[in-house]
């Protein structure tokens, strides 16, 4: 297992290639892919942790929210430009639903988890507040505002209201980005009153793997956009069949990304690291969509597409 993620990432382009190739096809080939995209996924979000406890808390947690959210914009945009028009609330689905999973399943998952591990659990509430303060101001203004704007008909933001809010979007995640690694950064780490326990805060690892980390960290998220891209189509095929909305396609991508760091977010609560669990929870969910919101409605936009 522990050189599983060396290999993911060759496995994966290897997949990759077979496909172009047209080596592989039909369902077993969908399958394969599919296999080897979580893979990759899981893969990306390991090597991230180890960058991640390299550069230390809080930057570590930020390090893998953003990642995380690099393959879900990946896999999205990918997505929009397959499907083109046919998929104007493929973002809105799935940022919603990312929302919804982070707050009504992992961030209680984790807490349960840990305070039958743990009993009582400290964490600093000043954090949460503040990331809690602009998740919902972020909520509001990507996924509720807009069914209420008149400037064009329908639940649509017109090209300059998507200009004005990629542009708040991206100030107000910046702007907590630099109460959490500058102004206010006491209020992401665990309180100095609980010490710190070297059993569940081990050493930071070399720097010479923290780098090689970094490069398969890079070989995986490209693996994930090629192989989500070249999916589609069966994605689209399942949902069908199934008799599922659209909307589920949103779902699943929302699912397939958070499933590794709501693990990494679950392991910190059971070793009583609640704070780690707690910033790497509501940290995805606003680089969810303080990163995927702006990126899209950018690229509708430019190619005229409603959101």
């Amino acid at each position: 297992m522990a050189r599983a993620p060396l290999i993911a990432p060759a496995v994966a382009w290897l997949v990759y290639a077979l496909l172009e190739a047209a080596a592989l096809g039909g369902v077993s080939g969908s399958v394969l892919a599919a296999l080897a995209l979580v893979g990759a996924v899981l893969a990306a979000v390991h090597h991230a942790e180890v960058v991640a406890h390299r550069v230390g808390e809080p930057f570590g947690t930020v390090v893998l929210a953003i990642a995380v959210t690099i393959i879900e914009v990946s896999l999205v945009v990918s997505l929009m430009f397959v499907a083109g028009e046919s998929a104007p609330a493929l973002a809105r689905d799935t940022v919603f639903a990312a929302v919804m999973l982070i707050l009504t399943g992992m961030v209680g998952l984790c807490l349960l988890s840990g305070a039958v591990l743990h009993g009582e659990q400290a964490y600093e509430q000043r954090g949460v507040s503040a990331a809690l303060a602009v998740l919902a101001s972020l909520t509001v203004l990507a996924l509720v505002l807009p069914n209420y704007t008149t400037t064009v008909p329908g639940p649509y933001y017109s090209s300059g209201q998507l200009v004005f809010v990629a542009v708040v979007s991206l100030l107000l995640y910046g702007t907590f980005l630099l109460v959490q690694t500058v102004r206010h950064r006491d209020y992401f780490l665990r309180p100095s009153s609980y010490g710190k326990d070297a059993a569940t805060h081990p050493d930071p690892p070399p720097l010479a793997r923290a780098m090689r980390s970094l490069g398969l960290l890079l070989a995986c998220l490209g693996a994930v956009v090629l192989l989500a891209e070249g999916l589609e189509p069966a994605m689209e095929t399942a949902v069908a069949r199934a008799g599922a909305p659209k909307a589920a396609v949103g779902v699943f991508i929302a699912a397939l990304v958070l499933l590794p760091e709501g693990l990494a977010a679950l392991r910190a609560a059971r070793a009583n690291r609640l704070q780690t669990s707690l910033n790497l929870a509501l940290g995805s969910a606003l680089a969810s969509i303080g990163l995927t919101i702006p990126t899209v409605a950018i690229i509708s936009v430019m190619n005229g597409w409603t959101l």
